[in-house]
């Protein structure tokens, strides 16, 4: 048998550029098909967006312009300084090369590590970057990360940059914009930056534009812009739930604003340099300390954090000249130098707060006390339902566990995140248990439809043995943070009741643990409806439109006869076997997400309150009817 050869002629040197596209997680995540805000091609329009982002907060250049084409393709035009001529192509394919390393030039960027605009070069088919400065430009047209083609002259223009890309299919294939989620993230850089214009041109937003006849010459763009910043979108969120004006601070480096709300748990949203950090971090734990301090420091007691920060809403936006992120992604800072100078801001923006507004001050303390009283009142609730519960069993009888959970130190490696099926009754929870992963999948089995808990006391939980267990299978009792699982799936029957046990579940986390669906923990899992098979192929369908492809595709290959559809009217009825293709490597989830805080509370007062009438006539007025 011969050996492989190795010497010098196997070490290869990739440049910046195909690093990138050979290992394109390492620099953006997730690639994806456009279908979850995360997915690469959102991360691609942000990186470029982010650079004219940091123009204005430089204080060149008040607008920003973007377009996105029907076929993908993005432009983005900025009204700042514009990049160097002479240093144009290196800017945008050369690691480590930018004016951001330099703090003269750029004291607040995100984009300190110099890769942002070369990813989006790496991975896409056509690059164009060209910079206009003092009445000149400079261009550049890339392809797959390769320089085509140079050109410099006179130019009318305004100084600034304009950066047009291209998605690569073979990094996204398959991949559309979502409109919705750079709407969203668009307004966040409006909110972040108050005094900044972005306008938003998009093949959709023609068609909502044609679709308002009353009104005449609509423009197909959208403005984002706010005049009040962070209090904008925290009005936006809470939508009038705010127990007291909130509590609000800005200087250059740091601007947040909380108030209260009656709900439960805490809701903060966090950003550095203006990128939203999903995950918290240094930055955030310093926040939750300083108003925890500022409000001891004031009534001069000692107050558990629980107690004081339960029911806060909160936005914190700060800006650090080198911020260290966790991933390239960004969604955790971990400088540990910014937690002394951020919580000693807090602190005392607080207690100032509290000494200068005492109607507000009375509601805030109030409300301090409120939570503690519930606090004590439920410890007695809490023994009595744990001694109940070790009484029952040593383990939670619902729960069939896996044997992998992540921890703070020990996280769960990417393509091994660990997760729990919430099934209705045995029959389902079997299929699943005997198809499942041992290793990273669970599954809690629902021993019928659980409770509607909206407008239930927190008690509730404790009183109702099976939202209990769930709970304490979750391991949630105490901190969100202790989650054992890093997905929570929801399988239930595509049939009505287990559409109504689905919204049960939904309000169950909305009502209680709000931040599990706002941290992204929560899932949806689609299992087929149809299967549709003949003697050599069978297909499983997800909805009536892949039934009938599906039953032309099979008959195409045989005989009409030949082709035999069953339809599933529950998970029980998927034999194990089957049911393992569609909890592996395949599995079909819907993340739930929240657009807005605020609209939690209407939708759960509509389809959960007691507005039985208005939800009937609701339910006729909006009824189609579709043949199965």
């Amino acid at each position: 048998m011969s050996e492989h050869q190795y010497d010098e002629s196997k070490i290869k040197t990739l440049s910046s550029l195909e690093h990138i596209r050979k290992r394109p997680g390492m620099y953006i995540g997730r690639l994806g098909n456009g279908s979850d805000p995360d997915d690469g091609i959102y991360i691609l329009l942000k990186e470029v967006i982010d650079n004219a982002v940091d123009e204005y907060i430089m204080g060149y250049g008040k607008q920003v312009d973007i377009f996105i084409e029907e076929n993908g393709r993005c432009r983005v035009r900025d009204y700042g300084r514009g990049i160097p001529l002479g240093k144009v192509v290196e800017c945008v394919s050369v690691i480590n090369t930018g004016a951001k390393y330099n703090t003269d030039v750029f004291q607040f960027s995100v984009g300190l590590n110099g890769v942002g605009t070369k990813a989006v070069n790496a991975l896409s088919e056509q690059f164009t970057v060209c910079a206009f400065r003092k009445g000149r430009f400079k261009k550049a047209l890339f392809e797959q990360g390769t320089l085509v083609h140079e050109e410099e002259g006179e130019t009318e223009e305004k100084d600034g940059t304009l950066i047009e890309f291209l998605p690569d299919t073979a990094s996204f294939p398959s991949y559309s914009f979502d409109i919705h989620y750079v709407d969203q993230r668009l307004w966040r850089y409006a909110y972040l930056n108050a005094g900044l214009i972005l306008y938003l041109d998009a093949p959709s937003l023609q068609e909502e534009a044609e679709q308002e006849e009353t009104k005449k010459n609509t423009s197909a763009k959208k403005k984002y812009y706010s005049a009040k910043g962070l209090l904008d979108l925290l009005e936006k969120e809470l939508d009038d739930r705010g127990i007291y004006p909130p509590i609000q601070f800005a200087e250059t480096a740091l601007e947040f604003t909380f108030t209260h709300t009656d709900d439960y748990s805490e809701t903060y949203y966090s950003f550095v340099n203006g990128t939203y950090t999903s995950e918290g971090g240094t930055h955030l734990s310093a926040f939750r300390e300083g108003i925890l301090k500022g409000v001891n420091e004031f009534s001069g007691k000692k107050y558990t954090g629980k107690d004081v920060r339960d029911g806060i809403v909160g936005i914190l936006a700060v800006k650090v000249q080198e911020p260290v992120f966790e991933s390239q992604t960004k969604n955790k800072l971990g400088n540990t130098d910014v937690k002394g100078w951020i919580v000693n801001a807090v602190r005392e923006a607080v207690a100032t707060y509290l000494y200068k507004y005492p109607e507000s001050t009375e509601i805030f303390l109030d409300k301090i006390q409120r939570n503690e009283r519930i606090r004590k009142e439920l410890q007695s609730v809490r023994k009595e339902a744990k001694a109940k519960a070790k009484k029952v069993a040593f383990k939670i009888p619902q729960l069939k566990d896996c044997k992998h959970h992540p921890s703070r130190q020990n996280p769960s490696k990417k393509g091994r995140e660990n997760m729990i099926f919430i099934t209705e009754g045995q029959s389902a929870a079997g299929s699943i248990v005997s198809s499942r992963d041992p290793m990273i999948q669970a599954v809690f089995s629902l021993k019928g439809k659980p409770m509607n808990v909206f407008g239930q006391k927190l008690d509730l939980l404790y009183k109702n043995d099976e939202m209990y267990s769930l709970m304490r299978g979750l391991n949630v009792e105490d901190s969100i943070a202790d989650l054992r699982f890093d997905k929570i799936i929801l399988a239930t029957d595509a049939d009505v009741d287990g559409l109504h046990i689905r919204n049960l579940l939904l309000t169950f986390f909305l009502h209680y643990f709000e931040p599990l669906i706002k941290l992204g923990h929560v899932y949806i899992l689609e299992t087929p409806i149809f299967r549709a098979r003949n003697k050599k192929q069978t297909i499983y369908c997800y909805s009536t439109q892949e039934k009938e492809e599906a039953i032309n595709l099979l008959k195409g290959r045989g005989t009409a006869a030949s082709v035999e559809v069953t339809r599933f009217k529950g998970l029980g009825e998927i034999s194990p076997p089957e049911f393992k293709q569609f909890i592996g490597s395949d599995m079909r989830i819907l993340p739930v997400r929240l657009d807005s805080l605020s609209e939690v509370g209407q939708v759960l007062s509509f389809y959960m309150g007691k507005n039985t009438p208005d939800r009937r006539q609701y339910i006729m007025e909006h009824l189609v009817l579709r043949p199965v």
